[in-house]
């Protein structure tokens, strides 16, 4: 069982692949790319129409805040940033041992719907947290003022070209890429994760996902509770190879990576 940050430091050194290593990167032009989320016995991350859950304990909420200092950004959908309202950082490692990065959030927000008065802006307007990114469509032909009043509010805002009215996850990436982002950290909400799954299924080799960590809480939601795999077909699920599995506290981690 994990329980000293340096345990969990050492223990995600061992399983999250260093910059650099991997050809991925510069063949691929896109960042390694962690997917790690929380869930219940039953495969629920949130409540009854994405209300927000706190499935994680002590120990793997710690777990999560430090993988957060491995990584140089950290992607949410919009859907996860109206309903939960994050702050995306590692405010839970104590603050005598933690690191001095700090991740950019990122925000994927096609229509530009994240509100100005956000926690993620609020923190940044406050010297507390780095200068969130919202990614959108640039292919909308209006917006109603929405880009001009997140700028405003201390939002960079990045157009991406969509395809039929989506941005996809390789153009997602290759443009995080570019602008300097070798480690990324994505964590939900569920469209998003199940979007990140079924590319890396359809993409032979897998070049979308590099690590999938997943904490399970030991809980019960039930059907009113919101599961990622429920547009997940046999074919859109990828082939995972077992890394290491940990204890945290009342949780259980396990690390695979995808094949």
């Amino acid at each position: 069982m994990l329980e000293s940050g340096q345990s969990v430091a050492e223990f995600l050194s061992s399983v999250l692949p260093v910059p650099g290593d991997s050809r991925l990167e510069d063949e691929f032009q896109r960042p390694l790319v962690t997917l790690t989320f929380a869930q219940s016995l039953d495969g629920k991350i949130a409540g009854k129409e994405g209300k927000q859950l706190i499935l994680s304990g002590r120990e793997s909420m710690l777990m999560t805040h430090w993988m957060r200092t491995n990584h140089d950004a950290i992607l949410v959908g919009i859907g996860t940033a109206l309903n939960d309202d994050p702050q995306l950082n590692s405010r839970h490692i104590p603050e005598n041992e933690r690191p001095s990065h700090l991740p950019r959030p990122v925000i994927l927000d096609a229509n530009l719907r994240l509100k100005p008065d956000c926690k993620l802006l609020k923190n940044y307007r406050e010297g507390k947290g780095r200068r969130p990114w919202v990614i959108c469509d640039a292919n909308s032909t209006s917006d109603d003022g929405r880009k001009s009043t997140l700028e405003d509010a201390g939002a960079r805002v990045i157009g991406v070209p969509s395809v039929d009215g989506f941005i996809t996850i390789s153009d997602l990436l290759k443009v995080l890429y570019d602008f300097g982002i070798k480690t990324l950290m994505v964590e939900g909400g569920a469209t998003i994760i199940g979007s990140f799954l079924a590319e890396a299924a359809r993409s032979k080799p897998n070049t979308i996902i590099d690590t999938l960590i997943i904490t399970i809480a030991p809980t019960l939601i039930g059907d009113d509770g919101v599961g990622y795999d429920k547009k997940l077909s046999a074919t859109q699920i990828p082939s995972l190879k077992h890394i290491r599995t940990e204890v945290m506290g009342r949780d259980v981690v396990i690390v695979s990576s995808l094949e």
